[in-house]
């Protein structure tokens, strides 16, 4: 009694298809490293973890996640963003726009409203880069700005994340903008 297994053969996948697929999933990973970006910036600014926010200067322990950055500005918006140092109004929406900018990505919802938010919270941040020291003009504030458009553009948060699941929603479908 001899047994015949018979084998399906695989399924051919086009090759745009596998274009895509990587793509997908090559964006996806980017989204991913850029919320580990903005969470790890939240929770060492918060809790001082000593890598760039020492314990003592931790938000919890009364420090200002605004000052180490923006009390050292120089160039041609130095006294602009130095004038924003400490402000508290200041560190609570740089510290929520970190949080909800990384949750999002995280999650990949929300991603047209996070990636307008983290676009512009790195644009600020480029200008207060200037002048940029290794190059005249790009840096990597830049860089994520107009990554966090093209991320929202392609929907990147529907691989790897919630961004399908939260777009059938009837909130998003009446609100596109929360895509």
């Amino acid at each position: 009694m001899s047994t015949t297994v018979q084998r399906t053969p695989a399924p051919h996948v086009a090759p745009e298809s596998r274009s895509a697929q990587v793509a997908a999933y090559t964006f996806a990973t980017v989204r991913l490293l850029l919320a580990f970006e903005f969470l790890w910036a939240f929770f060492d600014k918060t809790f001082g973890w000593g890598k760039a926010t020492p314990a003592e200067g931790a938000w919890i322990s009364g420090g200002s996640p605004t000052t180490g950055f923006l009390s050292h500005v120089e160039g041609p918006f130095g006294s602009f963003f130095g004038g924003l140092a400490g402000n508290a109004v200041i560190d609570w929406l740089f510290m929520l726009g970190l949080l909800g900018i990384g949750a999002a990505l995280a999650l990949g919802i929300g991603m047209r409203i996070a990636a307008g938010a983290g676009a512009l919270l790195m644009l600020l941040m480029w200008l207060a880069s200037m002048p940029i020291a290794v190059n005249p003009f790009v840096d990597y504030h830049l860089v994520d700005a107009v990554l966090l458009v093209g991320l929202a553009a392609i929907s990147a948060g529907d691989t790897l994340g919630l961004g399908a699941r939260w777009a059938r929603t009837s909130v998003v479908q009446r609100y596109p903008v929360l895509r």
